[in-house]
């Protein structure tokens, strides 16, 4: 939570005070809105929360703005001065960002992360390099990319387990052996039968008489030969 944020809440939690001790009328409060001054003399931040939730308080703005610099809690504060009709202006410590950076250091790799949001697990599969086809950068930009959405995710207060499967078996491998198999014997038949072209393409061994089919959902890549070279 950055010093904004935390004074705006700082500020709702001190109208909710007033109106817990009977300082204040019970009633429904705005969002606060914060601004920096224009003139540092003027302060920090300003507020014109209570001239917004003077209607719905049924009370001056400025008793309302009384009331919260009564009861505000934040450290980060030195001193609060009302002016015109109920603005506040705040004035912060000279070291508040120490404040901040102690915070920081003390959290950790964890600052900044949300607690967990209960909305259940979430997997994510990344990489998972398929074993039918060469690795080539697309594999290693999945690997940057997944790595970092898990880490976001689990930021973000999700529950994640990252997946990498290694796909080392059911019919991907069962086409991948079949296919490579069939090449091999192609490749030896060619042997046989005067040697293999130095230029050999996948066009041409296929169309080439070897008598040895080659499987219907097998892979056609040129990687397969060079396996079945090997």
């Amino acid at each position: 939570m950055d010093i904004k944020d935390l004074l705006a809440a700082a500020i709702k939690d001190a109208a909710q005070k007033a109106i817990d001790n009977g300082t204040l009328k019970s009633g429904t409060l705005p969002e606060v809105m914060l601004e920096v001054p224009p003139q540092k003399e003027f302060g920090d931040f300003a507020t014109n929360f209570a001239m917004q939730s003077a209607r719905s308080l049924h009370c001056a703005p400025r008793q309302i703005a009384q009331a919260v610099v009564d009861n505000l809690d934040c450290a980060s504060v030195d001193k609060m001065e009302i002016a015109g009709p109920g603005f506040i202006n705040f004035y912060l410590k000279q070291n508040w960002t120490a404040d901040l950076l102690a915070g920081i250091l003390a959290a950790g790799e964890n600052y900044g992360n949300l607690p967990a949001n209960g909305l259940g697990r979430v997997q994510v599969e990344y990489v998972s390099a398929n074993p039918t086809g060469p690795l080539h950068v697309g594999h290693a930009r999945g690997a940057a990319v997944g790595s970092a959405m898990v880490n976001l995710l689990r930021a973000a207060g999700y529950d994640v387990e990252s997946e990498y499967y290694i796909n080392d078996a059911g019919n991907q491998m069962n086409n991948l052996a079949a296919s490579v198999n069939a090449r091999y014997l192609q490749l030896l038949k060619l042997e046989e039968m005067g040697g293999v072209p130095a230029d050999l393409t996948v066009k041409q061994l296929d169309e080439m008489p070897t008598g040895i089919p080659f499987p219907e959902n097998g892979y056609h890549g040129y990687d397969i030969i060079e396996t079945a070279q090997r």
